[in-house]
């Protein structure tokens, strides 16, 4: 039973994941404590795994719709790797260790209605642009690495793709259209969520973790998440905008609901 709903969590993942330019993390963390309860560390260790699967076959949908911006990029692929190492570092500190993992669920929650409040934000007062223009920005590259290493820290400290906070940051920092800031996220997880997966899981044995478990959920869960990826890639250069961000509100609050009401074990 417990690998059938892997499974449909990964479809679920997967389908998200890229329709929405995301790693998926924002909906396995929760969906696996929904399921399972609170056992953040391995549901990281995991979900940053699924995230690399979901990515390289998103991406693959992305490039056939020529939405990467090479320019942006070339910044935050460096930036996000150096990003990441420090969120891991941050996430296997002692104060998340033991009983308090826990707290990196709430802290996940908190992350996430920053993000929704933010969507909101940006629905409610959307570019006037047209989607597939890239206005020019002062100081493009070092706005890129900024967003490169924010969106890493967070990747691994919350084991999420987090191509939530990449897509947000490219729209606020780079004026990117949303759906060339999604593809351009995409192809961020990849080098976060491999550097970021490694790191994560050769570290599970400080919290009482076997590094096989992480290996078993995740190969449970990215084969459907890679099918899911792929035809949510598709779907996103063929979706409304107003749809796509709506949609991603809708999971980021779920999401958050879920996450800021989890109880550490007794």
């Amino acid at each position: 039973m417990d690998y059938v709903i892997f499974m449909g969590i990964g479809l679920a993942m997967g389908l998200l994941g890229g329709l929405l330019g995301i790693g998926g993390g924002v909906v396995m963390i929760p969906a696996m404590v929904f399921f399972f309860g609170e056992n953040q560390h391995l549901y990281q260790a995991a979900s940053i795994i699924c995230a690399f699967g979901v990515s390289c076959s998103a991406v693959i949908a992305h490039k056939k719709a020529n939405a990467i911006v090479p320019d942006v990029i070339k910044w935050l692929l460096p930036a996000s790797a150096m990003g990441v190492i420090a969120g891991v570092a941050i996430s296997n500190c002692e104060f998340f260790r033991g009983p308090n993992s826990y707290l990196l669920a709430r802290v996940f929650g908190g992350f996430l209605v920053y993000v929704a409040i933010a969507s909101i934000f940006r629905l409610l007062r959307p570019d006037k642009k047209i989607d597939g223009q890239v206005p020019k920005v002062k100081h493009p590259e070092a706005k890129s690495l900024a967003a490169g290493i924010i969106t890493g820290t967070c990747s691994g400290m919350l084991g999420i793709g987090a191509g939530s906070v990449s897509t947000i940051l490219q729209q606020v920092f780079l004026k990117m259209p949303i759906k060339k800031a999604m593809s351009n996220s995409a192809v961020v997880i990849i080098c976060s969520a491999f550097v970021g997966a490694v790191y994560k899981n050769a570290t599970l044995s400080d919290h009482g973790i076997e590094v096989i478990d992480s290996i078993k959920i995740a190969a449970c869960v990215t084969p459907t998440a890679i099918i899911g990826g792929y035809i949510g890639g598709h779907s996103m250069h063929i979706l409304p905008k107003k749809a796509v961000r709506i949609a991603f509100i809708i999971i980021v609050i779920l999401s958050a609901i879920r996450m800021l009401t989890v109880k550490g074990f007794l």
